[in-house]
């Protein structure tokens, strides 16, 4: 049977992988941007309703401003590269949620929650954007998108589009997990080591762009790998890059980030 999911994932990837516009990658895609975000819209607010958003305030006001920066830094971003429709329907929302989990996370079209917990982590607002620059890339870039894919072909459940998309319950399982509604993670799923080191060195870029110096990246991380293994702390899968080589390679990417990095 393992055998043969093997072989139908292998199978799948060879006719429905698409090459990413930024990063360069192929990734298999089995459902649409579109299809994702239709699904995005109603377990967002489904999110809200049920937990304690923090809707006014300094921090809320600033999950909202570096949020807003970032979002249009990466709006700038692809009108450069002359791919601005790649965003469309991307309606951004930025909230942060009353909760003590060193959290944060962004579902298709910009929808993103970020959780009290993490502030006495990155302690700054540049550090947040950092978090949030982070976050939105898996997004934009499409790695969400890209794992769904996977965990629907090892399911068997194939390309599942519109009202079957939505409707089917392993697929709204996986959409769940993918993108952290609920998830006990931390701030960073269990994407894999390429995807992490592609939205640590987008989420840079994308933060120097709205005006954050991408250099406390480095603390941010450093605090991120002391953090030890208390309850509060995020899981870091045996996937991840580990945290010595997430550092190194930040500062590897530095200098690409530096050049579009102009104080605010």
């Amino acid at each position: 049977m393992k055998k043969l999911a093997i072989i139908l994932l292998f199978s799948i990837g060879l006719v429905s992988c698409a090459r990413n516009a930024i990063t360069g990658r192929s990734q298999l895609s089995l459902v649409s941007e579109k299809d994702l975000q239709a699904m995005a819209e109603p377990q967002y607010a489904d999110f809200l309703s049920k937990n304690p958003v923090v809707n006014s305030g300094a921090d809320a006001d600033m999950v909202k401003r570096v949020g807003n920066r970032i979002a249009s830094a990466i709006q700038q971003y692809y009108r450069d590269k002359g791919i601005a429709n790649d965003l469309a329907g991307y309606r951004w929302e930025f909230n942060l949620v009353n909760n003590n989990q060193v959290n944060a996370w962004c579902m298709p079209g910009g929808k993103v929650v970020v959780y009290t917990g993490i502030l006495p982590v990155t302690q700054t607002e540049s550090a947040l954007a950092i978090v949030l620059g982070h976050e939105i890339t898996h997004a934009v870039v499409g790695h969400g998108r890209e794992r769904m894919s996977q965990e629907l072909a090892a399911q068997g459940l194939g390309a599942l589009g519109g009202a079957a998309l939505g409707s089917n319950t392993q697929a709204g399982n996986v959409f769940n997990t993918v993108y952290g509604v609920g998830a006990q993670y931390g701030v960073l799923l269990p994407y894999s080591r390429k995807q992490e080191l592609e939205a640590d060195r987008y989420g840079l870029i994308f933060a120097a762009m709205a005006g954050y110096d991408p250099r406390v990246a480095i603390d941010f991380w450093t605090r991120m790998a002391s953090l030890g293994s208390g309850s509060k702390t995020p899981t870091i899968m045996s996937d991840h890059p580990s945290d010595a080589e997430r550092i190194q390679q930040i500062r590897d990417y530095m200098p690409e980030a530096l050049k579009y990095y102009t104080a605010k």
